[in-house]
Formats: structure tokens, sequence, C-alpha cells
């Protein structure tokens, strides 16, 4: 029998642009509460929640003050409680994003750590002495723009930041840190979280020789400062599997919880996150799809080594989109070409996680440059890193606010929610919203394409077949990447079209013919 995770499908929700409830234009728990029966409506299994604890909001939740709270501006632990409750009586599932690379500036260990370097907590985070020059100890790159390292003049010693100076990594050898981690995971465990999506785990670990990271051959003006280094000591460090395995266990103390890994890194070294004997990450998130080129040969390939790579036993997944690139549409060239997208995402092996809005066809919203949230944005302008634009409001209606909000919204809504929404969506039969709600419910129906083995059936460079099978149960899936009709290849026998993306667009016709970015599920 599979776990939930396995079969299941899950959703991302960008908690401040998801629905407001109180008319302060950011999004809440009271919100999420209140759009529920959507979600059951979709299809979904899983909501992932990115960060909602307390944070003075540098980056927007990720730069945690309190790990065992929930920030006013989303409500209180009550009210998170009454969404685990109904999540739960929906038979929905809730994943919380944990952060347990960095904290806040404000967090209070962090404040007791630079009060003193006597201090007992001092050894919490990564302090050292200037390099022989009296400058940085090393030439680490922050993520956002600048050096990794901070100077505190009271304490006379750098703290050292992957991200924003407002994010202090913590010093992961420290055993007491470990613990008190480790005790945060409990925590929200024992309020009924199924599980957590752990933020940029390849990056808990430094060298402890301190340094200097090499040249990037590769890195070019145009492309994120952060890159000019090759990221070779300080990410992606052995000891980071060994404390995987630790919040494994962690995990295992309650029954049926999974936990999800975002490391964005080649296939060999993504494997190693599943762990020896599969005992780290239920699920290393696979990013790979996000910037492949978006044609049948390369696309085809990626699914190749990617299953050829999978240790034995190992549980695929699969990601289009989430709140740091932009979004689908935006990225694989238009509509028809992202309608082909999610039937690819939904019909592959393995878990596939949805960005909120991209079920209804959302697009980035421009961002005046006075609206800027994004500190990437504010700290490295004019390269198009910001992630402002798919992080805006989700859009639930065609009124003014997009049903999102009364108040003013906290990003701009754009002018699309007037043609692009749930509720116009939800009348038209061939809108995205329908679209995905029916690859949803095919995907529920047919044990073969939530658990059922993949094998390649044809690639040429308009086509891509693959076969999804469950006992003696065969479903067929074709996607034409090109802008053209494209015939598929003689097939053994009949073959019944259970789907099309082009549902609810034009007839079926012979469905031996695909016309130009159309998707067919058949059976076999």
């Amino acid at each position: 029998m599979p776990h939930w995770w396995q079969s299941g499908v899950i959703y991302q929700m960008y908690p401040r642009s998801f629905q407001d409830s109180n008319a302060d234009g950011i999004g809440d728990l009271r919100g999420i509460i209140s759009r529920l029966d959507y979600l059951v409506e979709l299809g979904i299994t899983a909501v992932w929640i990115s960060p909602i604890y307390p944070s003075p909001m540098a980056d927007f939740g990720y730069d945690v003050a309190d790990y065992c709270n929930i920030d006013p501006v989303f409500g209180t632990l009550a009210e998170f409680d009454q969404l685990v409750a109904e999540l739960h009586r929906r038979d929905l599932k809730l994943i919380l994003d944990f952060v347990p690379n960095h904290t806040s500036i404000e967090h209070a260990w962090f404040r007791a750590s630079r009060s003193s370097r006597l201090d007992p907590q001092r050894d919490w985070y990564i302090w050292r002495d200037p390099s022989p020059t009296g400058g940085p100890p090393t030439n680490w790159l922050s993520e956002f723009g600048g050096a990794a390292w901070t100077w505190d003049a009271p304490t006379q010693q750098f703290y050292y930041h992957a991200f924003l100076a407002d994010q202090p990594d913590l010093n992961w050898r420290n055993p007491e840190v470990q613990e008190a981690m480790f005790n945060v995971m409990r925590f929200w465990l024992a309020r009924g979280v199924d599980g957590f999506r752990v933020d940029a785990i390849h990056m808990l670990f430094e060298s402890e020789e301190l340094i200097d990271n090499p040249p990037n051959p590769a890195w070019h003006t145009g492309k994120s400062p952060a890159r000019r280094l090759l990221r070779v000591h300080s990410s992606d460090q052995s000891e980071t599997h060994a404390m995987i395995r630790q919040m494994r266990r962690v995990a295992d103390e309650f029954p049926d919880r999974v936990l999800i890994g975002e490391a964005n890194l080649p296939y060999p070294r993504l494997m190693l996150y599943y762990g020896e004997s599969l005992r780290g990450f239920h699920l290393p998130f696979n990013f790979h799809l996000l910037k492949a080129p978006w044609q049948a040969p390369p696309i085809a390939e990626l699914v190749r080594q990617y299953e050829a790579a999978l240790p034995a036993g190992a549980w695929p997944n699969w990601v289009l989109g989430n709140h740091d690139l932009s979004r689908l549409i935006d990225r694989v060239g238009g509509i028809a070409q992202a309608r082909l997208a999610a039937m690819l995402l939904l019909t592959l092996r393995g878990t596939p996680t949805i960005y909120y809005g991209e079920e209804i066809g959302m697009r980035d919203v421009e961002i005046p440059p006075q609206s800027v949230r994004d500190p990437w944005e504010r700290n490295v302008p004019g390269l198009g890193l910001g992630r402002d634009p798919c992080r805006s409001p989700m859009c639930w209606t065609p009124q003014p606010g997009a049903g999102f909000t009364s108040g003013f919204p906290w990003l701009p809504l754009g002018a699309q929610f007037t043609r692009v929404n749930v509720q116009d969506e939800s009348q038209d039969p061939g809108s995205f919203l329908s679209l995905y709600r029916a690859l949803l419910a095919l995907r529920r129906a047919e044990a073969a394409l939530s658990v059922g083995s993949y094998r390649e059936r044809w690639v040429a460079p308009q086509l891509f077949m693959y076969e999804r099978t469950e006992g003696t149960h065969r479903l067929l899936v074709a996607l034409n990447f090109s802008e053209t009709p494209c015939a598929l290849p003689a097939l053994e026998g009949p073959m019944r079209i259970l789907l099309s993306t082009h549902d609810g667009v034009r007839p079926r016709g012979s469905m031996m013919i695909l016309d130009a970015y159309e998707g067919v599920v058949g059976d076999l």
C-alpha cells in the first residue's frame, strides 16, 4: 500500500498571497481555512505552506525569529490548530516549511550569541576572526548579493550568513543547536503537522577549514553575482547527510510523516539526499524540469537520467513551479505549452507539486520599482532575479481585489485577474482550472498514473510518449511539444482516449493526429 505522499499531489501555498481575511492586504490562516473546500474540489492531497513563523520579514518569513509560534500577521497558534483540524477533517495533509540553516538576526538565540564572546550560545552561530589582511575570513558570497560575512564591532568578529545579513547561519556542528532544532520539529509534529519541506538543506554545513571558493568559469555578467564562485566549500558538505538521518529519526517518531528536502543539485549529488538505505529525505525535490529546454528530446532525456539515477526503492518527484522562479506560462512559452506541461507533471511517475495559481494559468505580474518587496531584487537590481512577480496574490474573482482582499494587496495584482480567476474558470470547460481538475481526477481514478511503473515508448523532435502501468492496466501518455500537428506512431492495438489537453477546446476528432502542443492520455 503506497504512502499518501507517494500517491498524492502536493499544493504549494505562499500564505501572504493566498487569501486575506481581515482586509490588511496580506493572506492569513483564516483566509486559508475559508478556501479549503476549493482545494478539495481541485483534487490535491497535501498543502505545503511557506513559513508562517514570527519574523521581521526581511526575507518574508525565511528569517525566523521564533520557531514555535505564528506571526501575528498570519494569525495565532489556535488558528493554526484549527487549520490542521479542518485540513484533516477533509482528509488533506499539511506540510510546513522548516528553515534549519539560519534564523533571523532578531531571534533570541542570536541576540544572546552576539551579546558576548563568553555567552553560552556564542557557538550556536558561526563566528570567526578576520583574515590576516583584516577582511572577511573567506571569499564566500551571499546568495542575495555581497559578502557572506558581516562584521560585528562590539565582539570584534565576523558572523556567517549564506543569505541576508539578517539571516545568520546556525552552527549545526553544535549538539545543542541540533537538539534545539529537533525539538522544533517535534513541537509541530505533535500538533498534527504531516511533514516538512526543509529549506536550503544543502547549505546546512560549510567547510570548517575556511577555504576560499574557486572562480566559476561559466559565470558571466548578467548572472547572479553569487554564482561568480563555485560553492565547493560553502554548500553540499558531507556532514549534511548525517544530520538529515537525524531529522529522519525525529520524523519517524510520528507515524506516516514526510520529509522533503530543498537541494538544487545535479542528479548524482541529489540522489545522496535519499540517504543510505533510504533513511534520508523521503523526497529530495527534483527541480530539473524548471529550467529544461521545452522540447521533447531534452525533456525525455531528463526523465531518463532521473529514473536511472534513483536509488533502488526511492520514490521520484517532479516540480514545475515555486515561489522562487517565474511562473510556468512565462517559462515554457505560452498557454498551450503550459497546458501540455500540466499533463506532463501530473502523469510522470512520482509525486508532483503544484504551485498556487498554476492551476488557473496565472502569469508573472510586473512589479513597479516603488512596489518591489523582494530583498534579492533590492540588493541586485536589474538582473531579473526578483521573486515578487511570481508571488502576486491568488486571483479568485474578476472584481476589484480579485477576491483576495478588500484592502490594498501587499503586492500588485496586475490586470490578469479580470480574465484569469477561479470564478470564471470554474464555469469554462476549456479553462486551465478545468484541465487541472480533470487531470487530478484522472490521476486519482487510475492507479497506473499515481503509483504505476514508467516506460519510455517514443521520442522524436516533436513527440514524447511514455507508458504508465499498474498490474495489467496500461495507459499511454503522448505529448506534442511542437507548434504543428503531429502523427502518433503505429500502436499495437486500439487506444481509448481518456483525456486531452484540448478537451473543452476543440472536438476530439482523430487522436492519431495531435494538434499543436496537445497531449493525450489513452487507455491501452
